[in-house]
């Protein structure tokens, strides 16, 4: 079992140096620090894998200033140097990534939009497309087809006339 691991991590760690000589032209200067969570030299802020294959920033020589006294006691570090140190590892802070961006309004916007424009695509077909409803879709006539059926005794069991009174010649409550 542990060779098994020393073996995964040693492929992984070569797949790390071989992607550092081809992504040279994709990085730049900048560090390979990890596997990434895709296996390439890519940099993405993700809170469900805070650990990025390559640094933020390229080397330089501020950097490498900050990176060589980092070596030493942190506590000789200033605030604004361990922000300058982190920023150049990371472009964003958990907080930042987890921070809303408002993009649920777009998203409300859009469907409202589209929303809208179905509906008047609807009236639009309705008024200028569809033909008006037949006459017999009209309150009268449907009533006197319903007592036209009544009178036929169309369903008698369960149907329509088994609902009728016809001593009393109206619905049944």
């Amino acid at each position: 079992m542990a060779n098994r691991l020393l073996s995964l991590c040693a492929r992984n760690i070569q797949k790390i140096h071989k992607a550092g000589i081809h992504d040279r032209a994709k990085i730049g200067n900048r560090e390979i620090v990890g596997f990434g969570y895709n296996g390439q030299a890519t940099y993405a802020d993700r809170v469900d894998f805070p650990l990025p294959a390559i640094r933020f920033k390229e080397n330089t020589p501020d950097i490498q200033a900050l990176k060589e006294k980092e070596k030493g006691d942190w506590k000789k570090l200033t605030i604004e140097e361990k922000k300058a140190l982190y920023r150049a590892s990371f472009c964003q802070t958990f907080a930042e990534m987890k921070a809303p961006t408002g993009e649920w309004k777009s998203i409300v916007g859009i469907t409202l939009v589209l929303i809208s424009l179905g509906l008047w695509s609807y009236l639009g077909m309705k008024k200028f497309v569809y033909n008006p409803l037949p006459p017999t879709f009209t309150e009268e006539n449907k009533q006197a087809q319903l007592k036209r059926m009544v009178d036929l005794n169309v369903g008698p069991f369960f149907g329509v006339s088994s609902k009728w009174d016809y001593e009393n010649n109206r619905w049944k409550d």
